[in-house]
C-alpha cells in the first residue's frame, strides 16, 4: 500500500519490486524458446547449479546481456544429452538454443529460467565453426603443408605433447620401449592439457617450444588416450589447426577416437586412431628400412649357396649321363663278343687274347678321361666358390658400416651427447637464454652441464 508523505504517493521498494515481479509473471507465463551465446557457464560444484551469463553479438559487440539460472537437476539432464550428442558437455563460448521461461524476485532480480537446451542448434554452429576452420586454411594454401615434409628415414627423436599420467601417453611409451626388434627411440614430455577450453592454447605453447629447439627432434606427436570421443571441439580450432599446418615438423597424431576427424588431424602430417597406432606406425617406419636390409644380406649369403648347388647337380647329371653311356657301351661290347664267340669258337687263342686287350684300354682310356673332366669340374668350381664368397662378405661389410654410420649420426645428435662434447644450456627463470639483451646485472643463471648445474649471479652482459 502507498503512503503520503508531503503531499506525494510513494511506495516502498518491496511493493514496487512485487508490482514487476506480478507483471511479469502475468504477461511471461509461459516458456519460450531463445537463441544467444553462453559466455560464460558458472557452474558451482558445491551445489551442482549454474548461472550462466547470455550475451549476443552484432560486429563483435555485445548488444544484449543477461543472467540466466540452470538448476542442478536440468543441468545434469541437459549435459548428459549434449555429450551424447554432440560428445562435449556444456561449456563457455559456445552458441545455445534454450527454452526458458522469465523470472523477477524481488532479491535476485531478473532472471531467465532454463528447463531445456537443443543440442542439434549447438551442433550445427560446431561444425560450422569446423567448416570455417578448413575453408580459411584451404584458402591460405596450407591446409596440406605439413602433409607436404618428408619425415625421416628413421624418424628416431619424437617431441611428445601429452600428459605424463594419461593413458594413451603410457600406451605409446609401452610399445615403444617394448618393441620386440629392439629399435631404439628417444622421446621427450611436453606436458599439456588435452581436452577443454585451455587445451588449444596450451598444445600451440608447447608447439612453439619445441620449434624453438626443433632441429633435435625428426617429428611433434600429439597423443591423448582414455577419453573416449568426449571433448575433441579444441581440436578443431583455427589457430592449433595452422600452427599444425605450418609446423617445420612432420606432426604426427594419436588422440584415441573412431569417428568424425578433427581439423588437426586432417592437416597433420599422419593422423592415428590410437596412441598405439601411432606407436606402432613409428616402428614400421625402422621396418620399412631394416627388413630390406635384411632380406639383402639373407640373399648375398644365399647366392654361393644356391650357386654351388647348381654346379653340383650339373656335375652329378653329367657324371650319370657319362656313367651310363660308358655302361652302354661296355654292354654293347660284352654283347657282341658274346654273339660272335658263338660263332667263331673255332677261333685261335690269339684272336680272342687280342680282343680282350683292345677292350681293355679302350675301358682304361674312358675311366682315365671320366677322372681329368671330374677334376677340372672341382677346380673351376672351388674357384667360383671362393670368389663369390669373397664379394658377399664385401658387400655385408659395407651395409654394416653404412648402418653403423647412420647410427653414430644418430646417436651424436641426441641433446645428452651435445652436452658431452662442452656445449651447456642458460637458463633465466626457467627459460632457454640466446640473448644476452634479455639478461641484466643481478639475474640469477642457471648453466645445465652434461653432468650438474652452475648457478650463477651476472655481474655484467656484453653483445
Amino acid at each position: 500500500m502507498s503512503e503520503e508523505i508531503g503531499n506525494k504517493k510513494v511506495f516502498s521498494l518491496f511493493e514496487v519490486l512485487r508490482s514487476i515481479q506480478s507483471t511479469i509473471s502475468n504477461r511471461y507465463g509461459s516458456a519460450f524458446w531463445v537463441k544467444a551465446e553462453m559466455n560464460k557457464l558458472n557452474f558451482y560444484q558445491h551445489s551442482g547449479h549454474c548461472y550462466p551469463d547470455l550475451v549476443e553479438k552484432q560486429d563483435g559487440k555485445v548488444i544484449a546481456q543477461q543472467r540466466a539460472t540452470l538448476w542442478r537437476p536440468d543441468y545434469d539432464r541437459i549435459n548428459q544429452n549434449f555429450v551424447k550428442i554432440l560428445k562435449e558437455p556444456l561449456k563457455d563460448g559456445i552458441k545455445i538454443l534454450f527454452l526458458a521461461k522469465i523470472t523477477f524476485d524481488p532479491i535476485h532480480g531478473l532472471s531467465l529460467w532454463i528447463q531445456d537446451i537443443d543440442p542439434s542448434y549447438t551442433l550445427g554452429d560446431l561444425e560450422k565453426e569446423k567448416q570455417l576452420s578448413i575453408q580459411k586454411l584451404k584458402e591460405e594454401g596450407i591446409f596440406n603443408q605439413n602433409k607436404q615434409l618428408k619425415l625421416a628415414l628413421l624418424p628416431k627423436r619424437i617431441a611428445v605433447i601429452s600428459v605424463e599420467t594419461s593413458k594413451g601417453f603410457s600406451d605409446f611409451k609401452s610399445v615403444i620401449d617394448d618393441n620386440g626388434w629392439d629399435y631404439k627411440f628417444f622421446y621427450m614430455l611436453f606436458p599439456s592439457l588435452l581436452q577443454g577450453d585451455k587445451a588449444a592454447g596450451q598444445i600451440i605453447g608447447q608447439l612453439n617450444r619445441i620449434k624453438k629447439v626443433s632441429h633435435h627432434f625428426d617429428a611433434a606427436a600429439i597423443i591423448r588416450g582414455g577419453g573416449g570421443d568426449v571433448g575433441l571441439s579444441c581440436y578443431n580450432d583455427y589457430l592449433l589447426a595452422r600452427e599444425i599446418a605450418t609446423f617445420p615438423l612432420p606432426v604426427l597424431t594419436g588422440i584415441g577416437h573412431s569417428t568424425n576427424e578433427t581439423v588437426s588431424e586432417m592437416v597433420a602430417f599422419s593422423n592415428n586412431i590410437t596412441p598405439t597406432k601411432l606407436a606402432e606406425f613409428l616402428i614400421q617406419k625402422f621396418h620399412d628400412f631394416s627388413v630390406p636390409v635384411q632380406k639383402a644380406s639373407d640373399r648375398i649369403k644365399e647366392i654361393p649357396i644356391r650357386i654351388l648347388s647348381d654346379e653340383k647337380s650339373k656335375l652329378d647329371s653329367t657324371f650319370k649321363i657319362f656313367r651310363s653311356t660308358v655302361q652302354n657301351l661296355t654292354d654293347g661290347h660284352k654283347n657282341a663278343l658274346e654273339r660272335l664267340s658263338i660263332g667263331i669258337q673255332k677261333d685261335s687263342l690269339t684272336m680272342l687274347s687280342r680282343s680282350r686287350i683292345l677292350i681293355s684300354g679302350m675301358v682304361q682310356k674312358s675311366e682315365i678321361s671320366l677322372k681329368n673332366r671330374i677334376k677340372n669340374e672341382n677346380t673351376e668350381l672351388y674357384g667360383t666358390e671362393v670368389r663369390l664368397t669373397e664379394k658377399s662378405l664385401g658387400l655385408i661389410k659395407e651395409q654394416n658400416q653404412q648402418i653403423e654410420f647412420i647410427q653414430k649420426n644418430i646417436d651424436n645428435m641426441s641433446p645428452k651427447n651435445v652436452l658431452k662434447r662442452g656445449y651447456s644450456i642458460s637458463l633465466l627463470n626457467g627459460k632457454s637464454v640466446s640473448d644476452s639483451s634479455k639478461v641484466k646485472k643481478g639475474d640469477m643463471i642457471e648453466t645445465i652441464l652434461f653432468d650438474g648445474k652452475i648457478i650463477s649471479e651476472v655481474k655484467s652482459t656484453k653483445k
